[in-house]
């Protein structure tokens, strides 16, 4: 049986990268295989040279083309009219398909994600679930949060002890 996939949008793979995580990503939820749309991999330029070590050495996270047709190229379209082409390609390509969204640009994605019911984990979510798995403690993701500061993106300050995600996987 195949794997639910995380496609992972440009914000989750830039955090992750800003805090120097980038190899953790994909064993927080091993059960997931761990893709990156074409289309998102050209909108992380600074970050390639990462995402091209993790994808052709460590091989934990695959390059998908993004080949919409019939009512995935037709969403696609329609939703890349109001949004950047990385959320359109994944939002479009999860609903067709079943399978999960990692993006933190909640502006964009958490309405039609509930209309469509696609589930989405953010990088808080993430943290989440390495805390409550064992594999960052407490200061790590404190530490993950700032460092994403640090390098100028947002993130906000929680107490990971107390969060709760709004997807429960």
């Amino acid at each position: 049986m195949e794997k639910v996939k995380i496609v992972l949008d440009a914000d989750v793979l830039i955090h992750f990268c800003e805090a120097e995580r980038l190899s953790m990503l994909p064993e927080i939820l091993p059960e997931f295989e761990h893709v990156i749309l074409d289309v998102v991999y050209k909108e992380v330029f600074p970050i390639q040279n990462q995402l091209d070590n993790q994808i052709r050495l460590l091989k934990n996270i695959k390059m998908e083309a993004f080949s919409p047709s019939g009512e995935m190229l037709f969403e696609y379209a329609k939703l890349s009219k109001t949004r950047g082409k990385g959320e359109s390609a994944c939002m479009s390509y999860c609903r067709f398909t079943n399978n999960v969204i990692g993006s933190s640009n909640i502006r964009d994605i958490k309405d039609y994600c509930k209309q469509n019911r696609i589930t989405y984990l953010t990088t808080l979510d993430f943290l989440y679930y390495a805390y409550k798995r064992g594999i960052m403690t407490e200061d790590d993701c404190k530490k993950f949060v700032e460092d994403v500061q640090a390098n100028g993106s947002k993130l906000p300050n929680i107490d990971i002890t107390k969060y709760i995600p709004e997807n429960l996987i």
